[in-house]
């Protein structure tokens, strides 16, 4: 399994719209992507830093995804974030996430 970790900084009291963003928009395109798995965000209320952590098959996956549709993403997300994210590559070494139960 291979991760992308994407911190970035929201604009001011825009976490609301960052998440509903994301569920409306970002993540029907992220289940469209090949090797796509899971994608995870982290953020404070009343912080505007965000870290999103997205998970893929592949590390060939997460490059496609990089090249083709992050450019996308980030016009969709550019009224709401602040600057630019800045994204890390990673190979998983240990992972539960085979074993998570999803709620319904």
């Amino acid at each position: 399994m291979f991760a992308r970790n994407v911190s970035f900084r929201l604009k001011s009291n825009m976490l609301s719209d960052y998440t509903r963003t994301f569920e409306h928009d970002i993540l029907p395109l992220l289940h469209k992507q090949k090797g796509f798995k899971d994608e995870i965000t982290l953020a404070n209320p009343g912080s505007v830093d965000v870290i999103s952590i997205s998970l893929w098959e592949s590390k060939a996956n997460a490059e496609a995804y990089n090249t083709s549709a992050y450019p996308e993403v980030l016009k969709t997300l550019a009224r709401v974030i602040d600057g630019t994210p800045k994204v890390q590559t990673f190979e998983a070494v240990t992972s539960t996430f085979h074993n998570a139960l999803v709620a319904v």
